[in-house]
């Protein structure tokens, strides 16, 4: 890989996913900082407070169903974010959901650039990084 991505955001509310994918994209050293949140409103606020910084995530892995807010929420409210907190982020939903309206969803929201099932893989991150980020490879 040429250079790491600066931040990869991890927002899924189960400890040990965010932990098995903390440890998959560290093996996969594509990139410089990793940031987990547990809530939609978590990672609202991470992404408010990081705009112009080098913790600002270039990617984001997004499960759907979380308590308090769920995915769907949290991308209405991410859509209202100013465009600069939202610029050249990619969206990657992960989730354990089988169900076809999730993903038809998904494929019709601009704002979602995948829809991955868990546990995310060397392979899937390789994957999105050569889509996404190919001067990163």
């Amino acid at each position: 890989m040429k250079k790491k991505l600066n931040c990869i955001l991890l927002i899924d509310d189960d400890d040990v996913t965010n932990f098995i994918n903390k440890t998959i994209i560290t093996d996969v050293a594509c990139s410089d900082s990793i940031h987990a949140v547990q809530s939609g409103v978590d990672a609202l606020s991470y992404l408010t407070t990081t705009k112009n910084s080098t913790a600002h995530p270039e990617l984001i892995f997004l499960d759907i169903n979380m308590p308090g807010m769920d995915g769907w929420e949290f991308l209405d409210k991410y859509d209202l974010l100013d465009e600069e907190q939202k610029a050249k982020v990619v969206i990657i939903m992960l989730t354990t959901s089988l169900n076809p309206d999730d993903k038809q969803k998904a494929d019709q929201n601009p704002i979602i650039k995948g829809f991955k099932n868990k546990p995310l893989s060397k392979n899937t991150i390789n994957d999105i990084i050569a889509t996404y980020f190919p001067e990163h490879i």
